[in-house]
């Protein structure tokens, strides 16, 4: 018969978590925080309520997120407005995240090497993109006119889209890096007195 009850202190763990995270954090970084998160449309009083602040400061931060183009905006059907990640925010750090640990000769070879890797999917499959192997391989699987090819693995299809993926990550971070790279060398010029 034990009747000893956990401390007060441990009673709502995740409450003191939040308590803390909301005093070391603004309501700007929490809201950011929870967006980066959010890939479906919310309102913002949902992401007011995850991250601990006022629907009136959350939406001011999302409009704020969303001028900056961290944000995508939707209209709601009741008539307000929805926030969600916008995609080329995830693009643009995933770009600079690859950038930060891929040298750019390294990042031109690896470029190289998936567009040969796309090339050899298209040429042994005999189309250009993974979602028309997956419709071709479903129409074959119902046409009873046509002998049914080796079934493909899923995982194939999977490889291809996310090699796909990488591919643009990879090239949006060269162009980011060269962007970079014309910038600092135009700002040197500058800076050494050649003119521009």
């Amino acid at each position: 018969m034990n009747d000893r009850r956990p401390p007060d202190e441990f009673a709502d763990i995740n409450e003191a978590v939040g308590e803390e995270w909301e005093a070391e954090t603004t309501p700007y970084e929490r809201i950011r925080h929870v967006i980066a998160h959010t890939y479906s449309p919310v309102s913002a009083d949902t992401v007011a309520d995850d991250a601990r602040t006022a629907p009136k400061t959350a939406r001011k931060h999302l409009n704020t997120l969303s001028d900056e183009g961290f944000v995508e905006t939707t209209p709601g059907e009741q008539g307000g407005t929805l926030y969600r990640r916008s995609p080329e925010s995830l693009v643009v750090e995933e770009a600079a995240d690859i950038l930060e640990h891929v040298s750019t000769d390294e990042l031109v070879t690896r470029i190289q090497e998936m567009r040969e890797q796309l090339t050899e999917y298209r040429s042994e499959f005999g189309v250009d993109s993974p979602e028309e192997l997956a419709v071709n391989q479903t129409n074959q699987a119902f046409s009873e006119t046509e002998s049914l090819q080796d079934e493909i693995d899923p995982e194939t299809i999977r490889e291809w889209k996310t090699l796909r993926r990488n591919l643009a990550f990879a090239n949006a971070a060269l162009s980011i890096g060269n962007a970079e790279q014309f910038v600092d060398s135009d700002r040197r010029s500058t800076d050494d007195g050649v003119p521009v």
